[in-house]
């Protein structure tokens, strides 16, 4: 693509806001329609009758149509081949009888309305689980290309397939949060009937982001397996190919092949990322993972809206009968024990979050202090100009049990060190907080490239991960977890 393809003036595109665009896009509309009908050429007589089908058009002549279409071919819209083989008398021939045919910017404009005309207002898009499983099978007929002997033509469908499930991949995934993240979509789900599709969202969401997860592992794999020089031999089989079609123009084949080493290299950075920049694919499972975190906050406030302004007279009927039909004192102080509860119970209020880490559990929390003030209306809280304070102890107080609980973190983790790497399947019982630590160390790794990160304790760690080895069985005190064969392996020193 030359600079002065991308500068140049679009005139091609100037019946879409034309003053006659009326016209002139029911015209273009069917010679495109009859080009995708494997009817390419037509005659003025051709598109005249077509609209006088249409009520619109009903006082156009002949002189009208041809009017516009001379404008259309001006613009590029449509080429005028001149009608040599039917001609009877020099007559005929002198009033130059045409034929019609479609330009390619024309019939790539259509095909784009018709599709965006066909979508709408909003976002399309879909989260495809088996497009993930089907990108995988076709990258690795790629690699299985590169150890045995096949036809060009074959490298050529391999290379097409791929690109095909990649961009329905990007193409799907972008469209769908476009549109859940819309306008529409966030209003529809503050209606009461979201909730009935709350569940099925929710559980389509999950599938996904489960096999999001799995398939992409070995695609990264994969990816990071194949080397530039294996890809290059690849490519040129698919360049000779693709040079076999006659285009009657000249093609480059050092820029054929930089666009398909450029369009790979957007493949592998869509799932593994660079050095300084994170990877689609991760940004993927994040935005997953916070949709379905909204949509549960949503239900739940909707939930407890509902419940707020509903009314309770049916339920307060349906107990009155249930007392009125008891026999005794006792059964009555029974079941308003059941229906009510205890009487004169004290009321407890807490903070409703004490700590940013989504990981801790209620009961490791410190208890939170609660100060209740009087309910009368001349109380106000009284107040005075008073030293700001600093806090020094215990913000030291704070970083010493900081400290203290890292050097502990990294005590336990070097008993886990054997000959300068730590090997799952090696691992017996382990504590939550370190596989929590191991799997952080996993999900970093596979957000780059070179598999390598430095940990908390400023050790340089590379990952490994064979998917070809039996899957390994981690298991701590409060359960077991299936992962793939991973090791750890520091750099000299790590363990001193």
């Amino acid at each position: 693509m030359t600079e002065q393809m991308v500068q140049r003036r679009v005139r091609e595109a100037t019946y879409l806001a034309a003053e006659k665009a009326w016209s002139y896009r029911v015209i273009l509309r069917f010679c495109f329609t009859q080009h995708e009908r494997m009817k390419q050429f037509l005659y003025i007589e051709d598109i005249e009758a077509y609209l006088k089908t249409l009520p619109s058009f009903s006082h156009y002549d002949l002189d009208d149509v041809q009017q516009d279409v001379q404008q259309l071919v001006q613009w590029g819209n449509l080429k005028a081949q001149q009608e040599t083989g039917r001609v009877n008398t020099v007559d005929e021939f002198k009033k130059k009888r045409f034929r019609y045919q479609c330009t390619p910017f024309t019939v790539e404009f259509e095909r784009t309305l018709v599709r965006m005309e066909q979508q709408g207002d909003e976002f399309g898009g879909s989260l495809e689980r088996s497009q993930f499983q089907r990108l995988y099978e076709k990258l690795q007929l790629v690699q299985d290309s590169l150890t045995s002997t096949i036809t060009d033509e074959e490298c050529a469908q391999r290379w097409d397939d791929v690109m095909m499930y990649f961009r329905a991949i990007t193409e799907n995934t972008s469209d769908y949060f476009a549109h859940i993240d819309g306008e529409q979509a966030n209003e529809r789900m503050q209606q009461e009937a979201f909730l009935v599709y709350k569940d099925r969202f929710t559980s389509y969401l999950r599938d996904f982001i489960r096999s999001l997860q799995r398939m992409g592992l070995h695609i990264q794999s994969l990816l990071n397996e194949l080397t530039p020089r294996e890809t290059t031999a690849f490519f040129e089989q698919v360049a000779r190919h693709k040079a076999k079609v006659v285009h009657f123009e000249e093609t480059d084949e050092t820029a054929v092949l930089q666009e398909y080493a450029e369009r790979w290299r957007n493949l592998a950075d869509w799932f593994i990322g660079s050095e300084t920049r994170q990877s689609e694919f991760s940004l993927i499972q994040e935005r997953t993972a916070e949709t379905i975190r909204r949509v549960t906050r949503t239900a739940q406030q909707l939930g407890e809206r509902d419940q707020h302004f509903r009314s309770r007279k049916k339920d307060y009927l349906h107990l009155a009968e249930w007392f009125e039909g008891l026999t005794s004192m006792e059964e009555a102080h029974r079941l308003s024990a059941a229906v009510f509860g205890v009487f004169h119970t004290k009321h407890l209020q807490a903070e409703p979050k004490v700590t940013e880490n989504i990981y801790m559990d209620v009961w490791e929390t410190e208890a939170s202090v609660h100060e209740t003030t009087p309910r009368i209306r001349n109380y106000g809280e009284k107040t005075k100009a008073g030293a700001v304070e600093e806090h020094k102890a215990e913000k030291e107080a704070q970083r010493e049990a900081f400290l203290a609980q890292r050097k502990q973190e990294r005590l336990i983790v070097e008993r886990y060190i054997n000959g300068n790497e730590i090997r799952f399947r090696d691992l017996h019982t382990i504590e939550p907080p370190v596989r929590k630590l191991f799997l952080s160390w996993l999900s970093r790794a596979m957000m780059k490239e070179t598999r390598q990160i430095k940990t908390e304790f400023g050790h340089d760690v590379v990952v490994h991960i064979d998917l070809s080895a039996p899957p390994v069985l981690l298991t701590a005190e409060d359960g077991e977890l299936q992962l793939p064969d991973v090791v750890f392996k520091f750099k000299e020193g790590a363990g001193s």
